[in-house]
């Protein structure tokens, strides 16, 4: 298994979602619903990503791990354990609830699982913000009157974002996504959110929506004060880096390459702007023509086994999750 994986989005509809992963990425999308995420890989009961072209055409990836999970995973992962990583692309086209991820200490007991998640901006409507834990100061008593008199907005910080910025969010930090972002989201694999306040919106069929107060005010961190983004820059480095996985980002110009070997580590690979071609080795030591070619938007999977060397067609930006396997 030296090829990469290329899998179908999955789309959800969201009552702050729009269609700009339509206008923006190219993508076709289910009509005359508002579509707030593309789950781009994902390994859950509840939701396969399915293999798209290569020998592994219509396999779920569940299956895929199942039977190949040496070679996609590394020789030490178990074939029963779930991918570990759930990337989505996010079409804010709202402001989302905010909320939290119980951390991992109390998650069990709350019968969810932990998320630490990072966002990458991709493109913003003018004067966009993000908010991401407690204004400096704030209390437990404090939050907690202010949901009773709908003044939370007060005690979380604000902030302003560009294309090209990220934030780590930890599990326990309280946030939202303001109006006007496009975000790569790379999380571990959960689906546990808490809504602790929700704006005064109503949902899709016109009801206010679930919320989780009381797990809310149990699983926020009331210590997380401020946290600040990684800013945009023309260079590579580390935008990313906590237990659950490491994420680069890699500048490429117009011509230039990245090779990344076999036998390190799996990794995946998002497009966040341009355009590379992909070179796989063959197996006999000579690499195959750059015949693959993934655009802004693609997020694919490299399999442990694999050799790939990355050329940009122009001015390319990539992210490479990495880190993931313990």
């Amino acid at each position: 298994m030296r090829d990469l994986l290329r899998f179908e989005p999955l789309y959800q509809s969201r009552v702050w979602g729009g269609r700009a992963l339509e206008s923006a990425l190219g993508r076709t999308l289910p009509a005359e619903t508002p579509i707030g995420e593309s789950w781009e890989v994902v390994d859950r009961t509840e939701a396969q990503s399915v293999v798209v072209g290569g020998p592994l055409n219509g396999q779920t990836l569940r299956s895929v791990l199942a039977r190949h999970a040496a070679e996609i995973m590394g020789p030490q992962w178990p074939a029963d354990r779930p991918f570990p990583i759930l990337v989505k692309w996010l079409d804010c086209r709202e402001r989302l609830s905010l909320q939290v991820h119980p951390p991992a200490a109390i998650a069990g007991e709350l019968r969810g699982e932990p998320k630490t998640e990072n966002w990458y901006i991709a493109h913003t409507a003018p004067n966009a913000h993000l908010i991401v834990g407690l204004k400096r100061g704030v209390t437990r008593a404090q939050f907690e009157r202010a949901i009773g008199d709908n003044s939370v907005e007060a005690c979380v910080h604000h902030f302003p974002v560009a294309a090209g910025d990220s934030i780590l969010v930890h599990s326990g930090q309280v946030h939202a996504i303001d109006a006007g972002n496009l975000i790569l989201e790379i999380q571990q694999n959960s689906d546990t959110t808490y809504r602790v306040y929700d704006w005064g919106r109503v949902g899709l069929d016109g009801k206010p929506r679930q919320l989780h107060v009381a797990q809310s005010l149990r699983s926020i961190d009331w210590n997380d004060f401020e946290p600040a983004p990684v800013r945009a820059a023309p260079t590579s480095g580390t935008i990313a880096d906590c237990a659950e996985f490491s994420i680069r980002r890699v500048v490429l110009g117009a011509g230039e390459r990245v090779t990344l070997p076999a036998g390190e580590q799996p990794r995946l690979l998002s497009v966040v702007s341009g355009t590379v071609r992909v070179g796989l080795d063959n197996g006999t030591g000579s690499r195959a023509p750059f015949g693959q070619k993934l655009g802004q938007g693609a997020n694919v999977l490299l399999p442990y086994s694999g050799a790939f060397t990355l050329s940009a067609e122009s001015t390319t930006i990539l992210l490479l999750t990495e880190d993931f396997v313990g």
